[in-house]
């Protein structure tokens, strides 16, 4: 029990964190690979149904432990097959988490704060303001959710074979508790992904991309959208503390060596704002010397926004001008539009709290290594 004399919530623990639980209450490390075969791989939440653990050690479990959820408040299934859940926390905020199949892959977003204090201004999410980081069990726990509810497999495959966080937030800045989720979605005991198979989507906070680095191997993706500073300081006010220079050094480092694989990069085309060839031209140049994989992804708007999504013949014209420059690029279809599901579109139940210009500082203060 905590300080507070508080039960421990179990979800909050990956491997690492569940073991040093078990020594510090003078039981044996391995128990902690029981409980999670049994809370991810069974699904179970319940101590006193966990078998091959003592009833001695089942009885102290739940003097001083649980295994709690966040709660389904609504499921949206779109007519393409998407599904948007809002999904509930202790003390009345909710986050978005969404699956997205396709003929090959499923694909689940998941959130880490509620709400997003990064404002871009493209971004619905970031528009409703900011509440509060989620704890590792409020995000492992939208997974645990989906998974329960989609069913584990489809024809003889599981039905999420991909993770994004990507959903609301920056991810970076909840650093502390993010890592652990991704630690549980590909340990062989959670979910057990693999590392190309879980991607961490950030705005560009350099510090926590170096940071990540050195923590823990999955796939990388940046929120790029200009590939000129006064562009994307417009559209990601981040880029004022971190410039594109120095996001494209950190990604090339991330790549190399130890990570050896390309970064997604993502670019939103806003209707002349960063849609012109001029701007596909630089994309090529700036890219090149990254290993990198460009996803061009229609603009969707929000009501109250100032933005409108570049036309058909444009994102053709943009596509066509960085492949032929040797880029990988391919255009996001659109998902989920009559469920408000699709990309930038995620607002949850969100209560701005505190001042924007306070919380960027603060928490770029608490990544930085």
């Amino acid at each position: 029990m905590n300080s507070a004399g508080a039960r421990v919530n179990l979800l909050d623990l990956d491997e690492v964190g569940l073991r040093a639980f078990f020594e510090s209450i003078d039981e044996k490390p391995f128990r902690a690979q029981q409980v999670l075969k049994w809370i991810y791989h069974h699904a179970q939440t319940d101590v006193a149904a966990m078998t091959d653990l003592g009833i001695a050690l089942r009885e102290k479990l739940s003097l001083i432990a649980e295994i709690k959820l966040p709660e389904i408040i609504q499921e949206h299934r779109s007519s393409d097959g998407t599904v948007k859940w809002l999904i509930g926390f202790k003390g009345g905020n909710a986050v978005e988490t969404v699956y997205i199949p396709e003929p090959k892959r499923g694909t689940l977003c998941v959130s880490s704060q509620v709400g997003c204090a990064l404002n871009c201004s493209f971004c619905a999410t970031g528009a409703q303001g900011f509440a509060r980081n989620l704890t590792t069990a409020e995000i492992i726990g939208q997974v645990w959710l989906a998974a329960k509810a989609l069913g584990h497999e489809r024809n003889g495959q599981r039905r999420i074979t991909n993770i994004v966080m990507m959903g609301m937030g920056e991810p970076l800045l909840n650093f502390d508790a993010v890592v652990p989720a991704m630690s549980l979605m590909r340990n062989d005991l959670g979910f057990g992904f693999a590392a190309k198979r879980v991607t961490l989507s950030t705005a560009g906070l350099v510090p926590g991309i170096y940071r990540l680095r050195e923590t823990i191997d999955v796939a990388l993706a940046v929120s790029l959208h200009s590939p000129v500073d006064d562009v994307r300081t417009e559209l990601v006010p981040l880029n004022r503390k971190y410039p594109i220079a120095e996001l494209m050094q950190a990604c090339r480092d991330y790549v190399s060596e130890k990570h050896k694989r390309s970064v997604t990069f993502e670019y939103t085309l806003i209707d002349g704002v960063n849609d012109h060839p001029q701007h596909a031209r630089k994309l090529v140049k700036l890219l090149r010397t990254v290993p990198s994989k460009l996803n061009l992804i229609p603009f969707n708007p929000f009501p109250g926004t100032q933005y409108r999504c570049s036309s058909q013949d444009r994102i053709a014209e943009f596509q066509e001008i960085v492949m032929r420059g040797g880029l990988i690029a391919t255009v996001r279809k659109t998902r989920g539009e009559d469920i408000n599901a699709a990309c930038g579109q995620l607002v949850g139940k969100v209560k701005d709290r505190t001042k924007r210009s306070e919380r960027i500082k603060l928490k770029m203060i608490e990544t930085t290594p």
